[in-house]
């Protein structure tokens, strides 16, 4: 059966074209919002590649004009599985900019709404995080961190446990005051996502396909380091939701 989709995510930002575009067409920038390690080939035919856990997509770039559109995709697999994103980045005067964000694609077999709704929720989380990055840290880039806990059986359970850990009586909400090391905010939420952003990284605590709690952060602190930072993690989500 499967299913072909297309999603729209749109926002109006402080930051400039040319900064936008630095996000998301360079490594070093798609790192500071998105998922793991990426390496840019830059130009129309070029490649984006991504590392994240035992994940490793690559994308041919279909289109390439800086500061104004990047589009990419997969090559379609055997089951006709594919993605690709277009971003449309427009000007303002001021200084501010609109980005458009069309994500497309096929989901193959009987099974598609499952994943459909993880990878929406993800989407949400992972373009509220670009704007976040944009609008309080253009001109920084972050060391990504990628950490997997333990099996959940509840995820209601499992989210007001999360709020507990950052000092809250309940799940988190949008605009919560939090403390995670220092003094944050939760700027996303949805079913399967929480972001908390902080003056120097954002922590993102995402619902895994393999039932697990996944924590995939941006640390702004110079000198941070992945492997230390990974242990670390690893260890906080086993104490929390062990």
């Amino acid at each position: 059966m499967g299913y072909e989709f297309e999603l729209t995510d749109v926002a109006d930002v402080g930051a400039t074209p040319e900064q936008v575009w630095e996000a998301i067409a360079t490594g070093p920038g798609i790192d500071s919002w998105f998922m793991g390690r990426n390496e840019v080939e830059g130009g129309t035919g070029g490649t984006i590649r991504g590392a994240f856990g035992g994940y490793r997509p690559e994308f041919r770039i279909r289109e390439w004009d800086p500061a104004e559109k990047l589009a990419y995709g997969s090559d379609p697999a055997p089951d006709g599985r594919r993605i690709a994103y277009e971003f449309l980045i427009e000007g303002r005067e001021g200084g501010s900019t609109v980005i458009r964000c069309v994500t497309s694609g096929f989901l193959p077999g009987d099974d598609w709404e499952d994943e459909f709704e993880a990878m929406t929720a993800g989407g949400e989380l992972f373009f509220r995080t670009l704007v976040e990055y944009v609008t309080n840290f253009a001109g920084r880039t972050a060391t990504p961190v990628t950490a997997f806990g333990p099996p959940v059986g509840d995820w209601d359970e499992a989210w007001t446990r999360l709020g507990a850990a950052l000092g809250l009586p309940a799940r988190p909400a949008e605009g919560d005051r939090v403390r995670i090391g220092q003094e944050g905010v939760v700027y996303a939420v949805n079913d399967q996502t929480v972001g908390v952003r902080t003056a120097d990284a954002m922590f993102r605590f995402v619902r895994g396909i393999q039932g697990v709690m996944v924590a995939c952060h941006h640390l702004f602190t110079p000198g941070a380091d992945t492997d230390v930072e990974e242990k670390a993690w690893g260890d906080w989500l086993n104490r929390v939701f062990g």
